[in-house]
């Protein structure tokens, strides 16, 4: 067979939908200024799909700090990778200020979030090593599982009973082959909003001699008694072996960074591919990141808007009877009953009819017959953007319920994209 017939004939389980929905259901285009309220094809909608928690994509402070770091460095700067040509007094400021932050020796800069998480597993381990991962972990650590030829053990998700037994094993094979094991999991799960049990995890260290990594991608800056994450969340900072954060969530930028023992960061950044192979981070993003982890430290209201927005959402969702699952972070799910037609609908409603505009998630990242809609309250929004919500999904599944979806009863929008 020809390679390219091979690839073009299987799309994946996404791709199968790329012809009926590509522009809408995925890839659509939001424009105008990052912020609640955007437009959609021409038309204005109330926005709950961006991960700028902390409203800072577009805050007035954060535009004046990137514009005039662009108008100083321009976007090449610094020209080569960080061990060759690309180390500035920059990205190690950075570097100190994000290890201060999380209460580490030191940090390490990433250019991106997936890409670091994958090099940051593939440099820890040996074919010696063990893995004991949760099964609902990102993207991301899953493809850095996949280059590791050592065994690797999957607990179902934050269930410690079968952590501990599967724990068990990794112990005997780690001390058959002489290597270590490392234990993953996240901070807060992308999808149900939930937390990882790291308490729960760690009161299991001292006993079977593991090392702890912790992906906190949607915790970094909204979890916390400052923002420090998860680990803050649940008392264990000092515990947590080797954390990782991006800046594409609550610091509304782009990079990634992971902060452990100088001994570990040290022979990180002489083994981690993704960074020794690739272009530095440029300047403008490197300083300004610096000033959103000072916005962060300093504008402790940011963060308290955000959990205004979302106890009002999480709880108003709740009072009306509609399933949002065990989240216990800003991350709000809706689940409701369907297939992808009916999600298809749903959407196609929110978004022509009221003017809402959030992702909608189907199976194979669901269980066939969910429908996922998954909503990001942020620090721009306002408690009449959570009303409205409220009052446009009670109406969406009161459609649902009478079957108006599966009967076409909102036109289809596919031949307008």
């Amino acid at each position: 067979m020809d390679i390219f017939d091979k690839v073009a004939g299987n799309m994946g389980p996404l791709g199968q939908y790329a012809d009926q929905g590509f522009g809408y259901y995925s890839f659509p285009k939001l424009e105008g200024d990052i912020s609640n309220h955007m437009y959609f094809r021409g038309k204005p909608v109330l926005v709950w799909s961006l991960n700028n928690y902390l409203g800072l994509a577009n805050h007035p402070e954060i535009r004046k700090a990137d514009t005039a770091a662009s108008e100083q460095f321009g976007l090449a700067a610094p020209m080569g990778a960080r061990m060759m040509s690309g180390q500035t007094s920059y990205h190690q400021q950075l570097e100190r200020e994000l290890a201060a932050f999380e209460n580490k020796e030191a940090a390490y800069l990433l250019n991106f979030g997936y890409m670091g998480m994958v090099s940051i597993i593939d440099s820890m381990l040996d074919r010696h090593d063990v893995v004991v991962y949760d099964s609902e972990s990102h993207a991301c650590i899953l493809d850095g599982l996949r280059l590791h030829i050592g065994k690797r053990f999957v607990f179902p998700h934050n269930d410690l009973e079968k952590f501990e037994s599967q724990i068990i094993h990794a112990r005997k094979v780690a001390d058959a082959t002489g290597g270590g094991i490392l234990v993953i999991t996240e901070g807060v799960f992308g999808m149900p909003g939930d937390l990882g049990n790291l308490k729960g995890i760690l009161q299991f260290k001292e006993k079977y001699g593991f090392r702890l990594l912790v992906d906190d991608a949607h915790g970094f800056g909204t979890m916390g008694s400052t923002g420090a994450g998860t680990s803050q969340e649940q008392n264990v900072m000092d515990e947590v072996d080797v954390y990782f954060g991006t800046f594409a969530k609550a610091m509304a930028g782009i990079g990634a960074f992971v902060a452990s023992e100088k001994r570990i960061i040290k022979a990180l950044t002489y083994k981690m591919r993704s960074q020794i192979y690739a272009k530095s981070l440029p300047l403008p993003m490197v300083v300004g990141s610096l000033k959103r982890l000072d916005m962060i430290r300093t504008h402790p209201e940011l963060r308290e808007k955000l959990w205004t927005i979302v106890t009002a959402l999480q709880s108003g969702l709740r009072e009306n009877g509609f399933d949002i699952g065990k989240t216990q972070s800003p991350v709000t799910p809706v689940f409701l009953k369907g297939g992808p037609v009916e999600a298809t609908q749903v959407i196609a409603d929110l978004r022509e009819n009221f003017g809402i505009f959030c992702s909608v998630v189907i199976y194979p990242v669901v269980p066939k017959g969910v429908i996922m809609l998954r909503l990001i309250p942020t620090a721009a929004h306002t408690i009449e953007d959570v009303n409205i919500t409220i009052n446009a999904f009670a109406e969406v599944r009161k459609n649902l319920d009478a079957g108006k979806y599966a009967s076409g009863g909102i036109p289809a929008v596919a031949d307008k994209f």
